[in-house]
């Protein structure tokens, strides 16, 4: 299987590179390198210097051809720092996505595995033990501000209980980013239907791990915390830090692409698909740092602050069932390993 590799440079597709290698796979890799995930970096020996927004040019053509499916993680991450960070999220996630997807047509490359995200559920599941399922809206500023940070049953007003998010959730960003990677799976399935191609979108929860960019608040919160103790300084712990979320290991999410790429270019997955990849043992915002900070062996114990950012979800929690039956994807490294060792392990300056 010949694939070629967008995001070829970052932590992430550093990793799957490795392992398609491993499986005997081909890799042509691609990446623009931004500042805010790979600082002055110069491209490693064999990644492609490209702009991903320009895949309608001849380089790109000329790479396309001859590959049996694309892995796509070319994207701009973060929560969003500024309202001005819009137009970044929409050109490089959103116009570059829909401008590899016509590039792919153009080259007769009809298979793709997209990295998408959990942010594009927004909010978890959540059920009152009353009164059941709800859907919550965005929590009240106010609310938080005054130190609540539950959402709460609208019937009866207790705080909701979380539940394992399946799938078929409703769809619902609550952030610039997460509004681009919903953006991308509609062009994605989209173009599936247009070409009579294949997709799957691997919706990664939180990533972590080896080279992840240390120092940018573009980067991912184990990495924050990670650099924060690098530092001699306590990880500075958001709301009340009992906020739940699913850390899956970049290994573990390498492994995953490994799968879902041989899997749509054997033809073995529905024309569109998606699943969710996750270590499938949740841990609180506070574990998350607390493990971290214990990895270091020194005595740096993490402070919840209170603070909040309006963008964040109170709980956001994944199924691991779907990837597992339909993948065979199940997560080989838990956050008690995972996240101590990740504390020594290198970020990426």
């Amino acid at each position: 299987m010949r694939v070629l590799l967008t995001g070829a440079a970052g932590f992430i597709g550093t990793a799957i590179a490795r392992q398609l290698a491993a499986a005997g796979h081909e890799v042509v890799g691609v990446d623009l390198m931004l500042d805010s995930a790979h600082g002055s970096s110069a491209p490693p020996a064999g990644v492609h210097h490209l702009d991903v927004r320009e895949a309608g040019s001849a380089e790109w053509s000329g790479l396309l051809r001859g590959i049996d499916v694309v892995c796509h993680q070319a994207a701009l991450v973060g929560a969003g720092v500024r309202v001005g960070d819009l137009p970044a999220y929409a050109s490089h996630n959103d116009l570059g996505t829909a401008a590899l997807l016509a590039a792919m047509h153009d080259a007769d490359v009809d298979r793709m595995v997209l990295a998408s995200s959990m942010v594009v559920y927004g909010e978890g599941l959540y059920a009152c033990a009353e009164h059941g399922r709800q859907a919550p809206p965005p929590r009240a500023v106010a609310a938080m501000e005054a130190g609540d940070f539950d959402n709460h049953c609208p019937v009866c007003d207790r705080p909701l209980a979380w539940e394992l998010v399946p799938e078929d959730a409703r769809l619902d960003p609550r952030s610039s980013y997460a509004a681009s990677k919903l953006a991308q799976e509609h062009y994605a399935s989209s173009w599936v239907r247009q070409a009579g191609a294949a997709a799957v979108a691997l919706r990664y929860h939180n990533v972590y791990g080896p080279m992840m960019p240390r120092d940018t608040p573009y980067s991912g919160v184990a990495a924050m915390f990670r650099s924060s103790l690098e530092r001699g300084e306590a990880p500075q712990v958001y709301e009340d830090g009992a906020q739940m979320r699913d850390f899956v290991h970049v290994d573990d999410v390498a492994r995953a692409n490994v799968l879902a790429l041989e899997a749509v270019a054997s033809g073995s997955t529905p024309r569109w698909s998606a699943y969710n990849v996750c270590s499938g043992q949740p841990v609180t915002i506070l574990d998350v740092a607390t493990r971290v900070a214990e990895g270091t062996g020194r005595d740096i114990a993490p402070e919840v602050t209170g603070g909040f950012r309006p963008g964040d979800v109170r709980h956001v929690v994944a199924s691991p069932e779907l990837a597992a039956a339909e993948l065979g994807f199940a997560a080989a490294i838990g956050p008690d390993e995972g996240l101590r060792e990740f504390a020594t392990a290198p970020l990426r300056a």
